[in-house]
C-alpha cells in the first residue's frame, strides 16, 4: 500500500476545521498532518515540507487564501491546493485556477462532495507519478477537466443532496416537510436526504413540538460546519 497523502487543513473556524480534518482522516489513502487557523501559521506548517496537499479556506483572519497561493508558490512551494470555501465569486473561481489550485470546493457541503473531489485527485497525481502518457486530446482535456465518480448512496443525488445541505447550513432548524417543499419533493424523499446526512453525523435530529398536537416533529439541523 503506497503512502496516505498528507493533508494539512487551512482554516479558521474550529468546528469546521474539526469536520474537516474528521473528513480527511475517513478516507483511505490520505491522513491529516495538521490544522492551522491562519495564513502565517499554514506558511509556516508547510515550511517542513511534509504536506502534499493542501486543503485551504479563501478567508483567514491574517489574508486571503489566494495570498498564501501565490506565497507558497513565491518560495518554491509547488504543494497541491484545494479550495474549501464559501467563495462564490466567478473571480475568486478564476484566480484560483490561475494559480494552479486543483479543486475548488463550495462550503457547505456533504462528505460525499469532499470525498468525490479528493478521489479524482488521487487518481490523477497516481497517473502522474506512475509516469503514464496521454493518448489524445479526449484525455488532455480530462487531465485538465477530471470528472468525479459520485460516491452518493444509491437512490439519492448528489445534486439534491448539495441542495439540502445548502438548506440546511441558511436556516436553523428544518422539518422533512419543509425541506420537501422547497425542494418540490415528497416528504418522504426529503426524509432519506435528511436521514442520511443524519447518519453521517452531519445534521442533528431534535424533537419539535408545536403546541397544537401532542406528536413532535423531527427537526434537523446542520452541525458539521459554520
Amino acid at each position: 500500500m503506497p503512502d496516505p497523502l498528507r493533508v494539512l487543513v487551512v482554516e479558521d473556524d474550529p468546528v469546521a476545521a474539526e469536520a474537516h480534518r474528521t473528513y480527511v482522516d475517513r478516507l483511505p489513502g490520505f491522513a491529516c498532518v495538521g490544522v492551522a487557523g491562519t495564513a502565517g501559521r499554514a506558511l509556516q506548517v508547510l515550511a517542513r515540507g511534509d504536506v502534499d496537499l493542501v486543503l485551504l479556506d479563501m478567508h483567514l483572519p491574517d489574508g486571503h487564501g489566494l495570498d498564501v497561493v501565490r506565497r507558497m508558490r513565491a518560495l518554491g512551494n509547488q504543494t497541491d491546493v484545494v479550495a474549501v470555501t464559501s467563495a462564490r465569486e466567478v473571480a475568486a473561481v478564476q484566480a484560483a485556477a490561475r494559480i494552479g489550485v486543483v479543486q475548488y470546493v463550495l462550503k457547505p457541503f456533504a462528505f460525499e462532495t469532499l470525498r468525490d473531489r479528493l478521489s479524482a485527485y488521487a487518481r490523477q497525481r497516481r497517473a502522474a507519478e506512475a509516469g503514464q502518457v496521454v493518448a489524445d486530446q479526449d484525455e488532455v482535456d480530462r487531465l485538465l477537466h477530471p470528472a468525479t465518480v459520485s460516491s452518493v448512496p444509491k437512490g439519492l443525488a448528489g445534486s439534491v443532496l448539495d441542495r439540502v445541505v445548502q438548506l440546511l447550513a441558511d436556516r436553523e432548524g428544518w422539518t422533512a416537510e419543509e425541506i420537501a417543499a422547497s425542494l418540490g419533493t415528497s416528504r418522504i424523499t426529503a426524509r432519506r436526504y435528511l436521514e442520511h446526512l443524519a447518519d453521517q453525523g452531519q445534521a442533528l435530529r431534535t424533537q419539535r413540538y408545536d403546541g397544537r398536537s401532542g406528536r413532535p416533529k423531527v427537526e434537523y439541523s446542520w452541525v458539521a460546519e459554520s
